[in-house]
């Protein structure tokens, strides 16, 4: 239990932190930050700020759907947007095509990484996955296709608010992916147990229980 709280905590800060690399490349960001980047446009609050309100408002939409927040929703919604504050606040501005591009590819890389840490910790899902799959499970719609309804409608209203969207938009939503495929397995606590079960003979119950 001690190693899945700090691995919860550790991603969404990490989490946010790649967002804020992403933001700050200044090359475009995945549809929700376009969606926080447009509307603190507009409102004078911080992208980080944004993000949380926005997790805020999304969780609310669970409600209809019937779905029950766990304590990973929470702390996503809390930590991830103050986490890309903060980061957005020290990281330095980044000129130049290529340190741009690097920039962002870390920051991707980084949110991957996060991922697989929350995911992995089995605290529940961020209130927007939780948004997707409880349209799936209510509607009968398949994932793929909430997902795309979802993010494409978020994507659009924030570009319209004047969100940053250009080559890392596509490059995100190619690479974030198959880097969390890569991430999450290797991260993920109840895998973990299981594997190391067989040769624990001090053991007879998984360490998450």
């Amino acid at each position: 239990m001690t190693r899945r709280v700090i691995q919860l905590f550790v991603g969404l800060f990490l989490y946010g932190a790649g967002c804020a690399m992403t933001v700050q490349a200044g090359l475009g960001v995945d549809p929700w930050t376009v969606l926080a980047e447009g509307l603190s446009i507009h409102t004078g609050i911080g992208i980080g700020w944004m993000a949380n309100i926005l997790g805020f408002f999304v969780l609310l939409l669970w409600i209809p759907l019937r779905q029950k927040p766990g304590i990973g929703t929470i702390a996503n919604i809390l930590l991830v947007g103050t986490s890309m504050q903060l980061v957005l606040w020290v990281l330095p501005p980044i000129t130049g095509f290529f340190a741009q591009l690097a920039v962002l590819l870390g920051g991707i890389v980084v949110v991957a990484i996060a991922s697989g840490l929350y995911i992995g910790a089995h605290f529940g899902p961020g209130p927007r996955d939780g948004l997707m799959t409880g349209m799936h499970r209510r509607l009968g719609w398949p994932i793929w296709t909430c997902r795309a309804l979802v993010e494409l409608s978020v994507l659009l209203i924030g570009w319209l608010l004047g969100g940053t969207v250009g080559i890392g938009t596509v490059l995100f939503a190619f690479l974030i992916g198959p880097l969390v495929h890569i991430a999450l397995p290797l991260l993920d606590t109840r895998r973990n147990v299981r594997t190391a079960a067989p040769s624990d003979t001090t053991s007879t119950a998984p360490a998450h229980s």
